[in-house]
């Protein structure tokens, strides 16, 4: 008999789970429940806890959709969260017992976003294997551009040309907690007109989030004689500095506006970070990419990281039982 159990989430597991993806070795504050719940209406949450006995072994953020278990469609990754001393042996029965759980409770299917390498602060690829032993199926990627600051490249000329305008305009750049203007005068007209969008985040959210998390989230924004020309919003984990939305108006060419900035938090502001991502460049559900958008990033010097969600068939978990020999 199994000595794993698995646990829904309910809010009594509210300070373990926090504990615990703080010190994971692929935990991100994504994850915690602060960040996770700020979309609550959105999802029907399914987020499981794995313990070996009394013992908390891993957590795994999800939602239910159907007959469809998502991890976690609110969150631009997921996957099983592990601390740093657990073995493959114990890393196989967890994730055998998670999908076993999904089975028992008629999951047709489990639709997976592994967290990118560049988030985990010890080797985690230990699901990327199972992922293959249960002939999962890659059903997305979405190409990141990302830079390994410690080994940075040389930032392209046409790059400098633009910080040099800006120098010339007099641009300024102010680090700040208020998210008003930015999202009023900059994102959400250009998301609008550019691709009839909106933010993922309201303003309402995003202020939230970044008085919940005000080491994690950040706002810069570009200023002209004290006007709002351009700016971005950081996503800050141990590892990396996330951009989670960039705009500017209309000008940013003239300007400079967007290479001045960027130029500064590589520089400057995130120089100790380990990497810099710029986010994904995607379109058409990662069929596609931005061309202009990716030679604009590739040009301070990032490179290419995968975002990868697969497809697992929950009754397949029997495969894992012939890992060893």
């Amino acid at each position: 008999m199994s000595s794993f159990r698995i646990e829904k989430y309910s809010d009594k597991y509210k300070n373990q789970w926090d504990n615990f993806i703080q010190n994971a070795k692929n935990g991100t504050f994504l994850f915690k429940r602060n960040f996770m719940e700020y979309h609550a209406d959105r999802f029907e949450d399914f987020s499981l806890l794995i313990f070996e006995k009394n013992k908390l072994l891993g957590v795994f953020p999800a939602n239910k959709n159907k007959n469809q278990v998502y991890s976690h469609q609110g969150l631009t990754y997921g996957g099983l969260i592990l601390p740093k001393k657990i073995k493959f042996e114990k890393t196989i029965s967890a994730f055998k017992a998670l999908l076993a759980y999904l089975e028992k409770h008629k999951i047709e299917k489990l639709i997976l976003k592994l967290l990118p390498k560049i988030y985990h602060t010890y080797p985690a690829d230990e699901i990327d294997y199972l992922l293959f032993i249960l002939k999962a199926k890659l059903t997305k990627t979405d190409l990141s551009s990302t830079i390994l600051q410690s080994e940075a490249l040389k930032i392209q000329s046409n790059r400098v040309e633009g910080v040099k305008k800006a120098k010339k305009q007099n641009l300024e750049i102010e680090k700040t907690t208020d998210f008003q203007a930015f999202w009023n005068q900059i994102l959400i007209p250009n998301l609008a007109k550019t691709h009839q969008a909106k933010p993922v985040h309201n303003i309402k959210e995003i202020s939230y989030l970044a008085e919940k998390f005000p080491k994690n989230i950040h706002q810069y924004n570009v200023k002209k004689e004290n006007n709002m020309v351009g700016g971005c919003t950081v996503f800050e984990t141990k590892n990396v500095a996330h951009i989670q939305y960039i705009s500017a108006d209309e000008n940013k060419q003239q300007l400079g506006t967007l290479d001045f900035l960027f130029q500064h938090l590589i520089e400057k502001e995130f120089k100790e970070k380990t990497y810099f991502d710029f986010g994904i460049s995607n379109e058409n559900h990662g069929l596609n990419l931005n061309k202009g958008l990716l030679y604009w990033k590739e040009c301070f010097g990032a490179r290419g990281i995968a975002y990868q969600t697969y497809e697992i068939q929950p009754q397949q978990h029997h495969l894992l039982d012939q890992v060893f020999l």
